[in-house]
Order: C-alpha cells, then sequence, then structure tokens
C-alpha cells in the first residue's frame, strides 16, 4: 500500500512570533492559509498541510530540543542549489535569520549532489532547504 505524508501539526511556544514566521516561510513556497484563529494557524500548498497550535499551557515549560526522542527537524526540498542559495539571500539573509553549520553548502556525506541550508523557526525546532 502506497501512502503520502498529509500534515504536519506543531505545537508552538508563542503564536505571536511563531504564526508571521512560518506565514512568511511558508508563502515563500506557495502555501497558502488555510485556516488561522489566535490558537491555530493551518496552511497549506495542496499537497501538504502544516498546522501550528499554541502549546497547552501545562506543556510550555517543557522546552524543545531536536537531540531528545521525536522529531530532529523538517525539510523542504527545491529543484536546484541555485534555489537554496536564492532562498538564503532572498529569505534568511534579508531577515537576518541565523543559519546553521555555516551554510548554505554541500553535503556529500548525505549523496553527492546534496546541497542545504539549516535554520531555526523561533522555538529552535530545525529547518532545512534542501536540493539533492
Amino acid at each position: 500500500m502506497k501512502s503520502n505524508l498529509c500534515h504536519i501539526f506543531l505545537n508552538i511556544l508563542n503564536p505571536e512570533k511563531s504564526f508571521p514566521y512560518y506565514k512568511e516561510f511558508l508563502k515563500y513556497f506557495d502555501y497558502e492559509i488555510e485556516f488561522e484563529n489566535d490558537q491555530y494557524l493551518g496552511m497549506t500548498n495542496g499537497v501538504i498541510d502544516i498546522w501550528l497550535q499554541h502549546t497547552d499551557m501545562k506543556y510550555r515549560d517543557d522546552k524543545f530540543h531536536r537531540k531528545k526522542t521525536g522529531i530532529n527537524h523538517f525539510a523542504f526540498r527545491v529543484d536546484t542549489k541555485d534555489d537554496v542559495d536564492k532562498f538564503y539571500s532572498e529569505f534568511l539573509k534579508s531577515k537576518n535569520i541565523k543559519v546553521l553549520y555555516n551554510t548554505p553548502k554541500p553535503f556529500p556525506e548525505n549523496t553527492e549532489n546534496y546541497y542545504a541550508v539549516y535554520f531555526e523557526d523561533p522555538d529552535r525546532l530545525k529547518l532545512e532547504v534542501c536540493f539533492y
């Protein structure tokens, strides 16, 4: 049986920071707002939906760390290496968003043509834009 990922649901600490961040970030990749209120933001590209939810009060002291069990990061694949560089200059650099690991750069240890930029959202969830 074949299946595809249909949505990702993220709990976030601060909607005032994360909602605008993800709206700009996802709109860069042609996502559109599907639903929004003060607790939820849902965006879609017609294939995969990404939902953000304000973390329940009783869990807000439990900070995210990508080295713990659970998600480490998620990646957005683009068509060319130049698209990674374009995203870096048009989005990350222009907004002074700090990149991780001195990226963008090649990662030949992943695959021969792997090229990526890594960065974090306001809750420090690692995000990646890559080509391979």
